[in-house]
């Protein structure tokens, strides 16, 4: 007899069970195996086989086919076990699988009692049911079990005792933070993790598909989403970053998109978009980053990659300069970063701000009021855009209706001092020494230098690659600031004409002149300029001594206590004096009166 056949117990011949002791009359072929059996034991047992065998009967059925038998020769070899009385052990490695073959072989209350379908149906209900990991490890047999699994609601099953035990678990880890402040109020304790957590790392070693339905059955249940944050964050790093280092920032690995492996990728990360809490800050924001970075990489599904930009924009002024630095992974002629992607973040941020500022109409009348979270934000992002320019401004691809609507994309009021702005340009305009005198007018008109610090409007004032008129600004805001601190220490002089003849006289002549002409002139108000704040630096620093002898002689003077109440009452005398001068005659006259008047009485 051929060893595939042999009647041995469990006896197994490389991928072929076949058992001893036992008179075989039909031989079963499933996937992965041939078993040669008695069929009385099976029939008493399995509907399946029963209808087949009396299908046959007239020509006595001695070979079997089940290809489709759901767990293949492993499970046909539980199932035949259980049919022979052969103990084995039900296991969560091994229930699911019971479940199936049960099912397709029709083990059934109906031609036995307590088949093998009530016993693993069971085994599910009261044992696997109540334990969260032994719920995963029945998820994961389920994975080459499908659909069937899912049609028999093992599936659904174990996805509702995950859930609702995860549910528990928080409840109570929720309770054990409760405790009593010194003043005797109930207050829940700060942990850096929940220790009803613990569930999130066995979820991440179920397929992508099964862990999409467990999480949203967390949804509905009410786990919090900072737990649903962290789940996702553990399972993207297990699925993306461990497994293709796709988030390695310092090489840009070329990914083929036709792959197996990056269709799998690409359906990771739109499912766990997908999954994310609509709460901010759920999960952290480099973690969007990463996960757009990866979007970007594996030209995800522009819904996809809406939707992070959407979500790093809500929260953008916690972001730093490395996580707007998006490579570009296009042809070689483009950009080094990701300018267009940037600019789409910076565009749903200005949204959201002033959606913010609709909706928050009331604080406009609280003029004593601190500034909104709102603004706090748009000074915060200000300066980074403001960096994230000065970055990118060295690349030589960089076009320039780009770096202007990045410039662009935040309101006017975000930025309160324009001197990142200025670097910025600055470096643009040193990297890009071939643009014409019209672009580099427009680059400059981003900038308002009534805003630039003293350092950096000093700068700008003998910066050369500005245009001519950029730098007569500077030097006119700058001569205002001057002439407004002179303004304030001698209130009695008021500018303001002379500021306003200046702007009229330069405006006519401007108009008048030729462009030659109006060169020349430009040229000349920009001399004078420089004169005349040489001349008002030097009044001020003159100014600045004057103070500081008047300080020293008021010190001087208030340690001698003596001198100055003998002062005080000769001021007092010089102002009796002054003050009755008009109908008095002077104190020589009077000495002259008293003398003659002594002369005639003797």
């Amino acid at each position: 007899m051929d060893k595939n056949h042999q009647q041995l117990p469990l006896a197994k011949c490389a991928r072929q069970r076949v058992f001893r002791d036992v008179p075989s009359d039909i031989t079963i072929e499933v996937d992965g195996g041939t078993f040669s059996l008695h069929k009385f034991p099976l029939v008493s047992r399995s509907g399946r086989i029963r209808k087949l065998v009396a299908e046959h009967r007239e020509s006595d059925i001695s070979r079997m086919e089940l290809l489709s038998l759901p767990g293949g020769a492993e499970s046909f070899e539980l199932a035949a076990k259980f049919c022979y009385g052969v103990n084995f052990e039900i296991t969560a490695a091994n229930a699911a699988q019971l479940c199936c073959v049960s099912d397709y072989l029709e083990m059934t209350e109906e031609y036995s009692k307590n088949n093998l379908g009530s016993r693993a149906e069971e085994y599910l209900e009261s044992v696997v049911c109540k334990n969260l990991e032994m719920c995963v490890e029945v998820l994961q047999q389920c994975e080459n079990l499908l659909p069937l699994a899912d049609e028999l609601k093992i599936v659904t099953q174990c996805i509702d005792a995950i859930a609702s035990k995860a549910c528990v678990e928080q409840i109570a880890s929720s309770f054990s933070r409760l405790e009593y402040s010194s003043s005797g109020r109930l207050h829940m304790s700060k942990t850096t993790k929940s220790e009803g957590d613990w569930w999130i790392e066995d979820l991440s070693v179920l397929r992508i598909d099964l862990y999409q339905r467990v999480i949203t059955a967390m949804k509905c249940r009410g786990v919090r989403p900072e737990s649903i944050g962290a789940s996702l964050v553990t399972y993207a790093q297990k699925e993306l970053i461990k497994k293709s280092s796709l988030w390695n920032q310092s090489t840009q690995p070329k990914v083929d998109l036709g792959s197996d492996t990056s269709g799998h990728e690409r359906l990771v990360v739109e499912t766990i978009v997908s999954l994310l809490p609509v709460e901010k800050f759920a999960v952290p924001i480099s973690f969007l980053f990463g996960m757009l970075r990866s979007a970007v990489m594996l030209d995800c599904a522009v819904s996809c990659r809406l939707d992070l930009e959407r979500r790093i924009g809500s929260q953008l002024d916690i972001a730093t300069l490395d996580d707007l630095l998006i490579p570009s992974f296009r042809h070689a002629g483009d950009t080094l970063f990701d300018v267009d992607t940037v600019h789409r973040i910076l565009v749903n941020f200005s949204q959201q701000d002033d959606s913010d500022e609709d909706m928050e109409d009331g604080s406009l009348f609280e003029t004593d009021s601190p500034p909104s979270p709102s603004q706090t934000a748009l000074f915060k992002v200000s300066k980074l855009v403001d960096n994230y320019l000065a970055e990118i401004a060295p690349d030589a691809n960089l076009k320039l209706n780009k770096f202007i609507a990045v410039a662009e994309s935040l309101p006017a009021h975000a930025r309160t001092l324009h001197d990142g702005l200025y670097r910025a340009i600055d470096v643009y305009l040193k990297a890009h020494q071939g643009l014409s005198d019209p672009d580099r007018r427009k680059l400059c008109k981003l900038i308002d230098f009534q805003k630039l610090s003293q350092e950096a409007g000093a700068h700008a004032a003998q910066n050369e690659r500005l245009p001519l008129q950029s730098i007569v600004q500077v030097l006119y805001y700058e001569q205002m600031r001057l002439r407004s601190a002179l303004f304030c220490s001698y209130p009695d002089d008021d500018p303001k004409p002379m500021h306003q003849s200046w702007r009229i006289n330069s405006g006519a002549l401007s108009a008048a002149m030729s462009p030659r002409d109006n060169y020349a002139s430009l040229r000349r108000e920009n001399r004078d300029l420089k004169l005349e704040l040489a001349r008002l630096r030097m009044r001020l620093n003159d100014l600045e001594k004057e103070h500081v002898c008047m300080k020293r002689n008021m010190e001087r003077s208030s340690s001698r206590k003596f001198m100055s109440s003998f002062s005080k009452k000769i001021s007092k005398l010089n102002i009796f004096g002054h003050s009755s001068s008009r109908g008095s005659s002077s104190p020589s006259r009077q000495s002259q009166r008293t003398d003659s008047k002594l002369t005639e009485r003797t």
